[in-house]
């Protein structure tokens, strides 16, 4: 790869940002000169869609983009998928949800794994949301595998933060971390349509009332029917909507993800595997001498 490699937010050339993002991804050569030069020349707001897997998050931001584009809007859309633990491959499910709009000449889409990242976020999904918001998109979405502390990790990351939850959930509404009500910007409760929606929705409203301060809004959907996306679609082209203004915490969080995976860089997962494999061969193996050695 060519030290050379930019982003040029007018140009718009998806290969070129696919190239741009591959570079980043994999610290191909031109990965750190690239980052340190990208330039944010349009205000294009993240909006990051968290929740449990199953609240139909996919379907949702599928619908979503079909109401931004009306306006003729260009669209990013960064898909968090989970890694294998096996294969150290991502499922790319997303992409299979979002099939719609492989074609549509304002719509990119990228899957990115999460390789193991704590939480679901990787400093790789800091370096690749900068690239695509310096791409000219005028939305960036991305939407987190919703497990561990991705819920509370993609506020760091977003400007508007999306939880999305579903009236199955039932009692577990009680267990919701209070982290997470404190990051949303706005509640989804999808798959409305289905028994109990109602009931669910006045707990939320309770549970959320308990927090001193502006309370979210909660919004319902039946996303594979688009039932309720105008709603969300308004709620996110309205500006200042978010209720953390904590600019300097964010973005301490970002630096703090980007020195961890500075420090962790020379890790190869594969070879620790191979290198576990091997360390086992000794019938005194110790995990805790083990990894000593790669401290």
């Amino acid at each position: 790869m060519s030290n050379s490699i930019y982003i040029n937010p007018d140009n718009h050339n998806f290969r070129d940002i696919a190239r741009a993002l591959t570079v980043v991804e994999n610290n191909l050569q031109g990965s750190a000169e690239l980052l340190r030069n990208l330039k944010f020349t349009k205000a294009a707001p993240i909006v990051g869609i968290t929740g449990p897997p199953g609240a139909g998050k996919s379907t949702l931001v599928n619908s979503l983009i079909d109401l931004l584009l009306a306006d003729g809007s260009k669209i990013a859309v960064l898909a968090i998928d989970p890694t294998s633990p096996f294969n150290f491959g991502s499922l790319l499910g997303d992409r299979i949800r979002m099939a719609s709009h492989f074609n549509s000449p304002n719509v990119f889409i990228r899957s990115l794994a999460t390789r193991g990242s704590l939480g679901g976020l990787s400093a790789k999904t800091i370096e690749m949301t900068d690239v695509l918001r310096a791409s000219g998109f005028d939305y960036v979405l991305i939407e987190t595998v919703g497990v561990g502390q991705s819920e509370i990790e993609i506020a760091g990351l977003a400007d508007i933060t999306l939880v999305v939850l579903v009236p199955e959930a039932g009692d577990e509404i009680q267990h919701i971390k209070s982290g997470l009500m404190e990051i949303a910007d706005a509640f989804i409760i999808n798959k409305a349509d289905r028994a109990d929606a109602d009931v669910f929705a006045n707990n939320l409203k309770k549970i959320i009332g308990q927090n001193q301060g502006e309370q979210p809004p909660i919004f319902k959907t039946i996303a594979s029917q688009a039932g309720g996306i105008h709603e969300i679609a308004n709620f996110i082209k309205s500006p200042a909507k978010t209720q953390h203004n904590r600019r300097e915490l964010l973005l301490t969080e970002k630096a703090y993800k980007l020195i961890q995976q500075k420090l962790m860089q020379h890790i190869d997962k594969k070879k620790l595997q191979h290198d576990v494999v091997e360390a086992l061969k000794d019938e005194k193996f110790n995990l805790y001498s083990f990894v000593d050695t790669y401290v």
